[in-house]
């Protein structure tokens, strides 16, 4: 069975207050792991993800993995893994660079364009939809999406 909430939204987010509203977000969403992040080109999903690392004490350069797909970094005892599935031509490209693994490692997933991998998500998950107001502000939501995780082999 799965449950789906919003949690909050925020309106009218400048660049400043995003430290803030990542802080609020781990909080929101405990110890969920896998995170999608929703939004048009350029609305600001790499930022906020750069906040999101900053919280969890990323010390490496989070930067966009457009062109890798996916981005290790080191936090503080454990990883976070940081992708761009924007590239991909099919779901079987994702699949083969081992996104089964990352998923279900414990590790927080920050997965930038999931639309092109909808049956790769685990049912268990957090979405963040970042919507344009203007050129400095946006509209931040938090979704928590808990469903019946697969028994993993």
């Amino acid at each position: 069975m799965l449950s789906d909430r919003l949690v909050k939204t925020y309106e009218k987010v400048s660049l400043e207050g995003l430290h803030e509203v990542a802080n609020d977000f781990l909080y929101h969403a405990a110890e969920r792991k896998i995170w999608l992040f929703e939004g048009e080109m350029g609305s600001g999903k790499t930022t906020l993800i750069k906040e999101l690392c900053s919280a969890l004490q990323v010390e490496d350069l989070v930067s966009s993995p457009t062109f890798s797909i996916v981005n290790e970094y080191k936090a503080g005892a454990g990883k976070v893994y940081h992708f761009d599935f924007y590239r991909i031509k099919n779901e079987q490209e994702a699949y083969e660079i081992g996104t089964d693994e990352y998923f279900y490692s414990g590790e927080y997933c920050f997965i930038e364009w999931p639309g092109k991998i909808p049956s790769l998500i685990p049912s268990a998950h957090v979405t963040i939809t970042i919507q344009v107001d203007d050129k400095e502000h946006r509209t931040i939501a938090i979704s928590i999406h808990d469903g019946e995780e697969e028994n993993r082999v």
